[in-house]
């Protein structure tokens, strides 16, 4: 848990610090905003215990700075939603444990304000170990049991993922798992089936291991990697030299 709140803490820091930059250093009307908060959803996996542990992830969330953060209803230790020997807890037991989330999230801002409590996104991954309407029937029960937002995890077809949006009320997540159980379909077409948000969990990740498999074994062959990489001068844009200089510049005595 103590690990967990580390990384959420690393985490809320570097947005906050990444929307002051964007404020301070943005070209025409971000030069002059005022800086904006960049929300992120927290992956709160199974809550990390039973539901009085849910509650506090989600206000150790909510102090680090987390817009969200989405509680699911594997057991534990939680596989990711594509692979094999997934299985949930029962249906009641899945239902608390949003509600318990989502009591906290009240909680959280009877403390400090309307608003300042994180948003609960709710996930089922019983589609493979119950089937789709157990699944719908999760979603329905997380609804009522307050959850802003449902998940349900590597619908296989379409029409399923039709299905889930029409019986489904409120903002849904899409899981865009390249090579996954899931049909991969543009953003356009997503918000049109009634979809709020989609994630890629692993593109940027997957890009980065296959363009360092490739420039490794250009390296190892002896050939130029020039085409295949920014210019220095990008690179230190990119990471903020350019910027951290000319602050310093302000200084020089």
């Amino acid at each position: 848990f103590n690990e967990t709140m580390s990384a959420a803490n690393s985490v809320a820091e570097g947005l906050a610090s990444a929307a002051l930059e964007k404020a301070k250093y943005g070209e025409g009307d971000a030069a002059s905003a005022e800086p904006v908060a960049i929300p992120c959803i927290a992956d709160g996996d199974t809550g990390y215990g039973n539901a009085i542990n849910v509650k506090r992830t989600v206000f150790g969330y909510a102090r680090a700075g987390m817009a969200g953060m989405m509680i699911e209803d594997q057991v534990a230790p939680k596989r990711c939603g594509h692979v094999a020997g997934k299985s949930v807890v029962s249906f009641a037991e899945a239902v608390q444990r949003v509600k318990a989330a989502c009591d906290a999230r009240d909680e959280y801002e009877a403390l400090f304000g309307k608003g300042t409590g994180p948003l609960i996104l709710a996930r089922t991954d019983s589609l493979v170990t119950d089937g789709f309407e157990d699944a719908i029937q999760r979603c329905l029960a997380f609804r009522e049991a307050g959850c802003d937002m449902t998940f349900l995890e590597a619908p296989q077809t379409i029409g399923q993922m039709e299905e889930y949006c029409k019986r489904v009320s409120g903002p849904k997540l899409a899981n865009m798992l390249e090579f996954g159980s899931t049909p991969i379909l543009p953003p356009a077409d997503l918000q049109k089936m009634g979809y709020t948000m989609a994630a890629y969990p692993l593109t940027l990740l997957s890009a980065s291991i296959k363009a360092m498999q490739e420039l490794l074994q250009l390296i190892k062959e002896g050939q130029p990697t020039f085409d295949k990489i920014l210019s220095f001068g990008e690179t230190k844009d990119i990471v903020g030299f350019t910027k951290y200089a000319k602050e310093e510049d302000r200084y020089k005595s």
